[in-house]
């Protein structure tokens, strides 16, 4: 059975800082590309970063330059460091390894 936990959300204001974490289990985690999608209210879930097996990188538009997707094979965990945070971030945080998918964590960038 697959499951995929994240933590790491919070409230903070514009500017700061949060690492969102993703627990997997019942994957053979490094064998997987893992990813890091976010859905805002009234909006559709949206890809955000990816990072491949052999940690290959990518990331949407908006957050170029801001996030670094990171993982641990070890401890079967990827991560989301978020920089330079903006309002228009705020959304829950799910993470996927191409089929399932966590419950997801709660980030809101407000002042």
């Amino acid at each position: 059975q697959v499951q995929l936990v994240e933590s790491g959300g919070g409230l903070v204001q514009p500017g700061g800082s949060l690492r969102l974490s993703c627990a997997a289990s019942g994957i053979t985690f490094s064998l997987s590309d893992m990813y890091w999608y976010r859905q805002a209210p009234g909006k559709q879930r949206e890809w955000v970063a990816v990072i491949t097996r052999r940690r290959n990188t990518n990331y949407r538009d908006s957050v170029k330059g801001r996030f670094t997707i990171s993982r641990d094979d070890a401890k079967k965990a990827v991560y989301l460091q978020m920089n330079s945070l903006k309002p228009e971030d705020t959304a829950v945080y799910y993470c996927n390894d191409g089929t399932s998918w966590g419950q997801g964590t709660q980030v809101t960038v407000s002042s």
